[in-house]
Parts: structure tokens; C-alpha cells; sequence
């Protein structure tokens, strides 16, 4: 059986080696397309939708509002009609499924990014797991999904929110661990 790499490991969801050079370079090249992206003019909607669409894997309509930032950018998918506010971040290091009809408050953070418990492992090794978000989703401003969260459909999280559980969706939820508060009536 051949060894995996260390990409195929992070996506999987294993330990990997983030400095490796295949890593380091797909990074960079996210990093630079972020930077360029957010250095164009608002009014430079198609050239901002073609750069968008060069680095993430866009279905339908999105638009994404300067400053965003990524690691990779081929590790996130996103449904139609997706609206993104000011200082959205996503840590890609996993799949990151984003639905149709998804609204993003401003300074929204996405990690998929996580660390070993242990100090030592902590040194040299990192892993991710997969966020996924479903259709018809509204997370406020100042939202943190951590690694591993599914958002299901029909769900508005308040702003603030640390979602550090599932949500069962057809809900509102908020809080610091995210809770539910009512239904969507």
C-alpha cells in the first residue's frame, strides 16, 4: 500500500504535517488570490465573481464581500444565492459544504482547523474535520462554527454564537455554547 501524502491525510481528517511543501505552496497561492481579491475594487463585481470562482467551488450566485480569507479555497463548496458580509474567514484544511440561500453576518469564522490536545504532538502535527451547512441558513455576525459542526437547513444562529454542537436545523440558536431558542415558525 502506497504511503499517503500529507494533503491526502488532511483531508481525510488524519494528522498531517502542515508545513509540508505541497501544503505550504497550495496555501500560498490561496493566501495570494485572498489578497488580491480583497485588494479590488467594490465596483469590480466581475472581476471579483471570476477570482471567486477560480478559488472555491461556486454552484450558483456568490457574493463575498472584502476582506475574506482561506486557506485553500478548493476545499470549500458553496450553493447558490450565497451572501458573505465583511471579514469572513474559513479554515479549509477539510471539506467546508456550504448550501443555497446561506446569509453570512460579518467577521464569520469557519474552522475545520484543529490541534492535538497533547503539547508534543501539538509541535508537528495538525487535523481538521468537515463543516457542513445546509440550505437556507442565516449565521449573524461574529459567528464561530468549530471543526466537525453540521448546520442544518432552515437554521439562523445568533450573532455572537460559538457553535461548538450540531444544529438540528428549523430553528433559531445562539449563545456561547450555541443552543436552541425557539422554532422557526
Amino acid at each position: 500500500m502506497q504511503k499517503q501524502t500529507e494533503k491526502q491525510k488532511m483531508l481525510a481528517g488524519l494528522a498531517y504535517e502542515a508545513w509540508d511543501e505541497v501544503l505550504i505552496a497550495a496555501r500560498n497561492q490561496a493566501k495570494l488570490m485572498c489578497h488580491q481579491f480583497n485588494q479590488l475594487s467594490p465596483l469590480d463585481n466581475d472581476k471579483r465573481q471570476a477570482m471567486l470562482k477560480t478559488l472555491l467551488n461556486i454552484t450558483g450566485h456568490c457574493h463575498i464581500e472584502a476582506n475574506f480569507f482561506c486557506d485553500y479555497g478548493t476545499n470549500i463548496t458553496i450553493g447558490d444565492n450565497f451572501y458573505a458580509n465583511h471579514n469572513l474567514v474559513i479554515l479549509d484544511v477539510c471539506e467546508v459544504k456550504i448550501g443555497s440561500n446561506v446569509m453570512f453576518g460579518p467577521n464569520v469564522m469557519l474552522s475545520t482547523a484543529t490541534h492535538p490536545i497533547d503539547p508534543i504532538a501539538r509541535r508537528n502535527t495538525e487535523f481538521g474535520k468537515p463543516i457542513t451547512i445546509g440550505n437556507d441558513v442565516w449565521l449573524g455576525g461574529n459567528v464561530s462554527v468549530l471543526p466537525g459542526i453540521t448546520i442544518h437547513d432552515n437554521t439562523v444562529i445568533g450573532a455572537g454564537s460559538v457553535v461548538t454542537k450540531d444544529i438540528a436545523g428549523n430553528g433559531v440558536y445562539a449563545g456561547n455554547p450555541c443552543c436552541f431558542i425557539k422554532p422557526i415558525a
